[in-house]
């Protein structure tokens, strides 16, 4: 028993032994590595603990898809690669914009400028150094990342947007571009957010931008990414179909190239308001936005003579010339002034107010009522029924027509139209208004001054019988719950004309194209096209003769056409404005084939196709002179 009992005290003391010796190797490990992680290595852990920080990184949002009225794709997004500069994970930010520079192959002015700009944003937002960057880009930065050369800079792969038409629609589709600081103040954006600059793309862009997601991060002391914490997806912004037809706005830009003027469309379904198509010539590519335009283009743009940035249809404004007849018609007619068959004897020309003031005709029209006065576009009869209405009442029924101030389109920056009135006149001049300046402004020149936009509103409001509609371009949008209508319950305006008037304007209109008008060229077999051609002055006569050879302005009068078909139960008008296409017979066959497209487009006819236009003649070279060069 003895015996037994002493080898249990020594297996018991054997473990105890065991045990401390155990414990003092584990504690003896424990110190060295506490020597070698605080002591030995302190700062590079410390740097490294320090440097292994969450990262946000915000997910641009899809923009919302445009479609045209048939669902044909008019605006949509692709991938792209942005290169980005992160300030807080950048050791030496001059060194990582001097390298980001050699490697990319982008000017490192540019790179400086674009830091520059957004060193006010936090330190952990990245700052957009290249926009849609390319492969050989890409490839070069993540090669030197690998090597640690430019810690600090981030490539991501983002939705940007593109416009497979190019140029098709592009003043009404717009563009997009970075935030401005004045757009985050008053949108509360963040910084480096692309959003719509003009056009649709900026009068919806709440309802197009989407929502943007966020990934949360880990990453290491040289910006590589360690984990992904979390992760909350971007949401893409709503689908829009516009009230445009592809097809229609392509005949209208079709019309402008083949005939070589620069001007505007515009073309609405008279029974709704709905904008069909708004063209402006010349155009640009809105595709050379989609990722930040570069400074040659954008000042070539800008110091265009033709000034392509400028929406014609909506921001241009020009005097109507005879198409301001029917507001004058219009306003006879309604107060009561003359019937339709008030007749009107010209000669070529009349005095009022002392002063002789011509016809378009000098040998006259003869004797004619309204309905003919209209169809031959006298002008004295539009001189002497002006001087009975004066120009409160002409300025009444303009405005009752839609065709002062703005028409309420839902693009922005709309310019306001100007028919004159003695308050105006008085308001922005202290003086009062002549009783001679209302003969000018009868046939729609003097101090009138409108948009094509709303011309076409008028004549649209002439062609439905009497309606004013406010022009829209939204026909449905998908918040991913299905297309659903906007309320269009504001789009009437009110009922402003009395049928008589209509019936009348009716007819003369019909006659100016389909009788022994100036609108000849608009004729479409079938279709009774009504219109009112408009040829309006750049400058007066005698300042024309004044300036003859002594400027490289083109001076030629402006041309326009006004339409709706068919002349009864209209379903389509507008107007086509042709700068300097010296008269408006020059602006209706652009009008004719927008006509004729909707039309066959309805029949399922196929699409009428603008032959180009003929080359000059060839001269025959002078005998004995072959092979000698042209003077120039």
């Amino acid at each position: 028993m003895v015996t037994g009992t002493a080898d249990g005290r020594r297996r018991t003391a054997l473990r105890l032994t065991v045990f401390s010796v155990a414990v003092s190797v584990c504690f003896a490990a424990l110190c060295v590595s506490f020597w070698y992680i605080q002591v030995l290595h302190n700062q590079m852990y410390r740097e490294m603990a320090e440097a292994n920080t969450e990262r946000r990184m915000a997910l641009r949002a899809p923009r919302g898809i445009l479609f045209d009225r048939s669902g044909r794709v008019l605006v949509e997004n692709r991938d792209a690669y942005v290169i980005s500069i992160l300030r807080e994970h950048s050791k030496n930010l001059d060194q990582t914009m001097q390298l980001l520079a050699a490697a990319t192959g982008v000017a490192e002015s540019r790179v400086r400028d674009t830091v520059a700009r957004h060193m006010s944003t936090p330190r952990y937002q990245p700052i957009v150094v290249i926009e849609d960057a390319s492969l050989a880009q890409v490839s070069a930065v993540l090669a030197r990342r690998l090597d640690f050369e430019l810690p600090g800079v981030v490539v991501q792969r983002v939705p940007t947007r593109r416009y497979p038409s190019g140029g098709l629609a592009a003043h009404l589709l717009g563009y997009v571009g970075e935030i401005s600081e004045a757009q985050m103040a008053s949108e509360g954006l963040r910084s480096g957010s692309m959003v719509g600059q003009s056009g649709v793309e900026k009068a919806y862009n709440k309802l197009l931008m989407g929502t943007d997601g966020e990934r949360r991060v880990m990453v290491n002391n040289v910006g590589r990414e360690i984990t992904t914490l979390a992760e909350a997806p971007a949401a893409e912004g709503r689908r829009i179909q516009l009230t445009i037809d592809y097809d229609l706005q392509q005949a209208a830009e079709d019309a402008f190239r083949v005939s070589g003027y620069a001007g505007a469309a515009v073309v609405l379904d008279p029974r709704n308001g709905e904008v069909l198509a708004l063209a402006s010539v010349p155009s640009y590519d809105p595709n050379v936005f989609a990722a930040g335009i570069d400074p040659a283009t954008w000042k070539r743009l800008n110091t265009d003579r033709l000034r392509p940035l400028q929406n014609r249809a909506t921001q241009g404004r020009y005097s109507p010339g005879s198409t301001f007849k029917v507001v004058v018609a219009t306003a006879a007619l309604e107060e009561g002034i003359i019937t339709p068959d008030f007749k009107v004897t010209c000669h070529g020309g009349a005095t009022f107010f002392d002063r002789f003031f011509q016809c378009s005709v000098k040998s006259g029209h003869g004797t004619v009522d309204l309905r003919h006065a209209i169809e031959q576009s006298c002008n004295v009869y539009f001189y002497t029924v002006g001087n009975m209405v004066g120009i409160d009442k002409i300025h009444k029924w303009a405005e009752a027509l839609g065709l002062t101030g703005k028409t309420g389109i839902d693009l922005p920056n709309e310019a306001e139209s100007l028919v004159p009135s003695s308050a105006w006149k008085r308001a922005h001049t202290g003086e009062r208004w002549y009783s001679g300046e209302t003969i000018s402004v009868a046939i729609g020149q003097g101090q009138v001054s409108v948009t094509p936009m709303s011309l076409a509103l008028t004549y649209a409001s002439v062609a439905n019988g009497g309606t004013r509609l406010t022009p829209r371009l939204v026909r449905a949008v998908n918040d991913g719950s299905g297309w659903k209508t906007p309320p269009a319950a504001d789009a009437v305006v009110g009922q402003v004309l009395k049928p008589e008037t209509v019936a009348a304007l009716h007819d003369g209109l019909f006659l100016v194209v389909n009788g022994a008008g100036t609108g000849g060229r608009a004729r479409l077999v079938g279709y009774d096209v009504a219109g009112k051609t408009g040829t309006a002055q750049v400058i007066s006569l005698q300042g024309g003769k004044q300036a003859a050879g002594r400027t490289d302005m083109d001076l030629r009068d402006h041309g326009w056409f006004a339409f709706f078909a068919p002349k009864d139960n209209p379903e389509v008008a507008g107007v086509v404005f042709a700068e300097h296409a010296g008269h408006g017979s020059n602006a209706a066959p652009l009008a004719r084939h927008i006509i004729e497209t909707y039309f066959a487009k309805k029949a399922g006819r196929p699409l009428p196709v603008l032959a180009p236009p003929e080359p000059p003649p060839i001269k025959a070279a002078a005998p004995g002179v072959a092979g000698q060069d042209r003077p120039h």
